[in-house]
């Protein structure tokens, strides 16, 4: 099945040349200008990866990203302005799974972009035997990428799904943030603290009974983090 994304940027000669890059990858690619466009394309189709600029005009990429992470799981890669780290770490807690500072080359892009989908594909239906997990009240399904606590959905993003399995797989095992990166980003770690940590805040706040004092999702300081598997059972 080819894959299909979607692009929605308002810089036209951008879009064109992604969209090329996507395409000679063997993605299905669309295109939509306006924030409004690009959850009205949404709407009516699946699409296995989100390219979304923070500027826009009208409906900026942050607007467009709250509107998507009410209905959809599906990855977003954000692009942002140089320097603008602020956009990033806004980008990360709303729900996007990667950002890409422009300028950029292609051929990270589309690594990046290979990488997404293939978390997105291979870690939800296409395990081979996959193992739900319960901690008390919480429970793991990676066959649906599905979370429950207290039996009721908790939210996650692709990405916060992959880490909170990872760890919680390996559950008493301390892990540093090099290994999560390599693992759950499945690339080689860049010493970006800030992405992991802003992902761990998020996951605490969606299962932690109280974040500030985390029963699930322990950090070993100075090492790392790891997932304490006696928690709900206690």
């Amino acid at each position: 099945m080819q894959k299909k994304i979607l692009i929605i940027d308002d810089d036209t000669e951008l879009c064109r040349l992604l969209k090329k890059c996507m395409e000679s990858e063997g993605y299905k690619s669309e295109i939509a200008h306006t924030g409004k466009e690009g959850l009205k394309l949404l709407a009516g189709e699946e699409y296995h990866l989100v390219i979304l600029d923070v500027m826009m005009p009208e409906m900026d990429g942050m607007s467009v990203l709250a509107h998507i992470r009410k209905t959809k799981n599906t990855p977003v890669l954000m692009l942002t302005a140089k320097g603008n780290e602020m956009d990033k770490v806004l980008g990360l807690k709303a729900g996007a799974d990667d950002y890409m500072t422009k300028p950029f080359s292609l051929s990270e892009l589309t690594a990046r972009v290979e990488s997404l989908i293939r978390r997105y594909m291979v870690l939800g239906a296409a395990l081979q035997q996959p193992r739900s997990l319960t901690f008390g009240s919480l429970v793991i399904d990676p066959a649906y990428m599905r979370a429950t606590l207290d039996d009721e959905d908790v939210s996650l993003t692709g990405k916060e799904f992959d880490l909170l399995y990872f760890l919680a797989s390996n559950a008493g095992q301390i892990f540093t943030k090099k290994q999560i990166y390599k693992h759950v980003w499945q690339n080689e770690y860049a010493y970006d603290d800030n992405n992991i940590m802003v992902h761990i805040r998020r996951l605490r706040k969606k299962i932690e009974p109280d974040p500030a004092n985390p029963i699930y999702i322990l950090t070993a300081w100075g090492m790392g983090y790891k997932f304490n598997g006696a928690a709900g059972n206690e």
